[in-house]
Protein backbone atom coordinates (compact mmCIF):
# COMPACT_ATOMS: atom_id res chain seq x y z
CA UNK A 1 0.00 0.00 0.00
CA UNK A 2 1.11 3.37 -1.12
CA UNK A 3 1.63 6.80 1.08
CA UNK A 4 -1.57 8.00 -1.29
CA UNK A 5 -3.55 4.85 -0.76
CA UNK A 6 -3.03 4.92 3.11
CA UNK A 7 -3.76 9.12 2.73
CA UNK A 8 -7.35 8.41 0.45
CA UNK A 9 -8.57 5.72 2.50
CA UNK A 10 -7.95 7.66 5.55
CA UNK A 11 -9.39 11.06 4.33
CA UNK A 12 -12.69 8.74 3.57
CA UNK A 13 -12.66 7.25 6.45
CA UNK A 14 -12.60 10.80 8.41
CA UNK A 15 -15.43 13.15 9.05
CA UNK A 16 -14.08 15.50 6.68
CA UNK A 17 -15.63 13.57 4.02
CA UNK A 18 -16.64 16.29 1.24
CA UNK A 19 -20.64 16.80 0.95
CA UNK A 20 -22.42 18.75 -1.26
CA UNK A 21 -22.83 21.98 1.22
CA UNK A 22 -19.27 22.07 1.87
CA UNK A 23 -18.81 22.16 -2.33
CA UNK A 24 -21.50 24.93 -2.85
CA UNK A 25 -20.45 27.05 0.19
CA UNK A 26 -16.61 26.89 -1.38
CA UNK A 27 -18.96 27.89 -4.60
CA UNK A 28 -20.29 30.42 -3.33
CA UNK A 29 -17.11 32.75 -2.03
CA UNK A 30 -15.86 32.14 -5.55
CA UNK A 31 -16.56 35.31 -8.45
CA UNK A 32 -18.62 33.26 -10.05
CA UNK A 33 -19.99 35.76 -12.69
CA UNK A 34 -23.41 36.74 -13.29
CA UNK A 35 -25.53 34.65 -15.86
CA UNK A 36 -23.45 31.28 -15.27
CA UNK A 37 -24.84 28.24 -14.13
CA UNK A 38 -23.41 26.36 -11.62
CA UNK A 39 -23.82 22.82 -10.85
CA UNK A 40 -22.45 19.59 -9.28
CA UNK A 41 -22.85 16.33 -11.04
CA UNK A 42 -21.26 13.52 -9.95
CA UNK A 43 -18.63 15.18 -7.43
CA UNK A 44 -17.42 17.32 -10.48
CA UNK A 45 -18.43 21.13 -10.73
CA UNK A 46 -19.79 22.15 -14.07
CA UNK A 47 -19.76 25.94 -14.78
CA UNK A 48 -21.91 27.21 -18.07
CA UNK A 49 -22.89 30.57 -19.36
CA UNK A 50 -26.39 31.13 -20.10
CA UNK A 51 -26.87 31.34 -23.89
CA UNK A 52 -29.86 33.68 -25.68
CA UNK A 53 -31.29 30.47 -26.82
CA UNK A 54 -31.19 28.40 -23.97
CA UNK A 55 -32.86 31.22 -21.84
CA UNK A 56 -35.89 31.62 -24.58
CA UNK A 57 -36.40 27.81 -24.11
CA UNK A 58 -36.13 27.77 -20.83
CA UNK A 59 -38.83 31.09 -20.48
CA UNK A 60 -41.29 29.36 -22.72
CA UNK A 61 -41.18 26.14 -20.94
CA UNK A 62 -41.87 28.20 -17.74
CA UNK A 63 -44.25 30.50 -19.13
CA UNK A 64 -46.68 27.48 -20.79
CA UNK A 65 -46.56 25.50 -17.21
CA UNK A 66 -47.49 29.11 -15.39
CA UNK A 67 -51.12 29.09 -17.58
CA UNK A 68 -51.50 25.94 -15.56
CA UNK A 69 -49.56 26.02 -12.34
CA UNK A 70 -49.01 29.18 -9.87
CA UNK A 71 -45.23 30.77 -9.86
CA UNK A 72 -44.14 28.65 -6.13
CA UNK A 73 -44.27 25.14 -7.95
CA UNK A 74 -42.16 26.46 -10.59
CA UNK A 75 -38.56 26.39 -10.18
CA UNK A 76 -35.30 27.32 -12.29
CA UNK A 77 -31.95 27.11 -11.54
CA UNK A 78 -32.41 26.45 -7.57
CA UNK A 79 -30.15 23.78 -6.41
CA UNK A 80 -32.19 20.02 -5.81
CA UNK A 81 -30.00 17.67 -4.48
CA UNK A 82 -30.81 14.45 -5.71
CA UNK A 83 -29.70 10.33 -5.43
CA UNK A 84 -26.21 8.97 -6.14
CA UNK A 85 -23.09 10.81 -5.33
CA UNK A 86 -22.53 14.42 -4.93
CA UNK A 87 -25.51 15.16 -7.28
CA UNK A 88 -26.74 19.08 -6.63
CA UNK A 89 -28.38 19.87 -10.00
CA UNK A 90 -29.92 23.73 -10.32
CA UNK A 91 -32.42 22.33 -13.50
CA UNK A 92 -33.37 24.83 -15.53
CA UNK A 93 -37.03 24.32 -15.21
CA UNK A 94 -38.25 21.96 -12.00
CA UNK A 95 -42.62 21.49 -11.46
CA UNK A 96 -42.81 20.65 -7.66
CA UNK A 97 -45.73 19.24 -6.32
CA UNK A 98 -48.14 21.47 -5.07
CA UNK A 99 -47.48 20.03 -1.25
CA UNK A 100 -44.18 20.13 -1.79
CA UNK A 101 -42.01 21.14 1.52
CA UNK A 102 -38.32 22.51 1.45
CA UNK A 103 -35.90 20.01 3.80
CA UNK A 104 -34.45 21.31 7.04
CA UNK A 105 -31.63 22.99 5.03
CA UNK A 106 -34.05 24.84 3.37
CA UNK A 107 -33.69 22.57 0.33
CA UNK A 108 -36.47 21.27 -2.05
CA UNK A 109 -36.39 17.78 -2.15
CA UNK A 110 -36.71 15.79 -4.65
CA UNK A 111 -39.48 13.57 -3.62
CA UNK A 112 -41.40 16.36 -4.65
CA UNK A 113 -39.82 17.14 -8.13
CA UNK A 114 -42.52 16.06 -10.60
CA UNK A 115 -41.39 17.77 -13.89
CA UNK A 116 -37.76 18.54 -14.75
CA UNK A 117 -36.82 20.45 -18.18
CA UNK A 118 -32.81 20.48 -19.18
CA UNK A 119 -31.69 22.51 -22.22
CA UNK A 120 -28.41 21.33 -23.55
CA UNK A 121 -25.46 22.83 -23.90
CA UNK A 122 -23.00 21.67 -26.12
CA UNK A 123 -20.47 20.77 -23.59
CA UNK A 124 -22.42 19.66 -20.68
CA UNK A 125 -25.06 17.71 -23.14
CA UNK A 126 -23.31 14.49 -21.58
CA UNK A 127 -24.49 15.02 -18.25
CA UNK A 128 -27.89 15.42 -19.45
CA UNK A 129 -27.89 12.34 -21.32
CA UNK A 130 -26.16 10.35 -19.01
CA UNK A 131 -25.65 11.02 -14.62
CA UNK A 132 -28.50 13.78 -14.35
CA UNK A 133 -30.96 11.33 -16.68
CA UNK A 134 -29.81 8.51 -14.47
CA UNK A 135 -30.39 10.40 -11.10
CA UNK A 136 -33.67 11.69 -11.97
CA UNK A 137 -34.94 7.65 -12.76
CA UNK A 138 -33.78 7.07 -9.91
CA UNK A 139 -34.97 10.00 -7.39
CA UNK A 140 -38.65 8.61 -9.53
CA UNK A 141 -38.86 12.00 -11.42
CA UNK A 142 -42.09 11.28 -13.57
CA UNK A 143 -41.77 13.14 -16.77
CA UNK A 144 -37.77 14.42 -17.55
CA UNK A 145 -37.56 16.57 -21.12
CA UNK A 146 -34.61 17.41 -22.99
CA UNK A 147 -35.00 20.15 -25.44
CA UNK A 148 -31.71 19.74 -28.05
CA UNK A 149 -31.42 23.25 -30.18
CA UNK A 150 -28.46 21.92 -31.49
CA UNK A 151 -30.40 18.71 -33.40
CA UNK A 152 -33.85 20.66 -33.29
CA UNK A 153 -35.58 17.91 -31.19
CA UNK A 154 -36.91 16.92 -27.69
CA UNK A 155 -36.68 13.90 -26.24
CA UNK A 156 -38.94 12.98 -23.47
CA UNK A 157 -38.72 10.25 -20.92
CA UNK A 158 -41.13 9.24 -18.63
CA UNK A 159 -41.94 6.07 -16.45
CA UNK A 160 -39.10 5.45 -13.76
CA UNK A 161 -38.36 2.43 -12.34
CA UNK A 162 -35.11 1.28 -11.16
CA UNK A 163 -32.90 3.81 -12.03
CA UNK A 164 -33.50 3.88 -15.47
CA UNK A 165 -36.71 5.63 -17.82
CA UNK A 166 -38.87 3.14 -19.41
CA UNK A 167 -40.87 5.09 -22.13
CA UNK A 168 -38.64 7.52 -24.83
CA UNK A 169 -40.21 9.82 -27.40
CA UNK A 170 -38.66 11.91 -29.74
CA UNK A 171 -40.15 14.93 -31.38
CA UNK A 172 -38.92 17.83 -33.77
CA UNK A 173 -39.71 21.45 -32.62
CA UNK A 174 -42.40 22.60 -33.84
CA UNK A 175 -44.57 19.75 -32.72
CA UNK A 176 -46.53 19.63 -29.80
CA UNK A 177 -45.37 17.40 -27.00
CA UNK A 178 -48.36 15.81 -25.45
CA UNK A 179 -47.74 15.76 -21.39
CA UNK A 180 -51.64 15.25 -20.95
CA UNK A 181 -51.23 12.15 -19.85
CA UNK A 182 -48.70 12.28 -17.19
CA UNK A 183 -48.78 14.51 -13.81
CA UNK A 184 -47.95 17.89 -15.97
CA UNK A 185 -51.28 17.38 -17.37
CA UNK A 186 -51.20 19.74 -19.96
CA UNK A 187 -49.56 19.96 -24.19
CA UNK A 188 -46.49 21.98 -24.55
CA UNK A 189 -45.62 23.75 -27.58
CA UNK A 190 -42.35 23.78 -28.95
CA UNK A 191 -43.01 25.98 -32.50
CA UNK A 192 -41.06 29.10 -30.77
CA UNK A 193 -38.20 27.22 -29.79
CA UNK A 194 -35.42 28.44 -30.92
CA UNK A 195 -32.17 26.65 -32.77
CA UNK A 196 -28.62 26.74 -32.64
Amino acid sequence: MTVMEIDRIEMADSSDELTLDMMFEALEKMPVPEGIKVEIVEGNIFMSPQRDTHWEITLDIVEQLRTRYPRKRIKSDVRIDYPGCLNGFATDVTLVAEDAVKDSKGHWRYEDVEFVAEVISRRTSMNDYGPKKTAYATAGVPVYLIADPYTGRCRLFTQPKDGEYRAEMTIDFGSELDLTDTVVGMTLKTDEFPRD
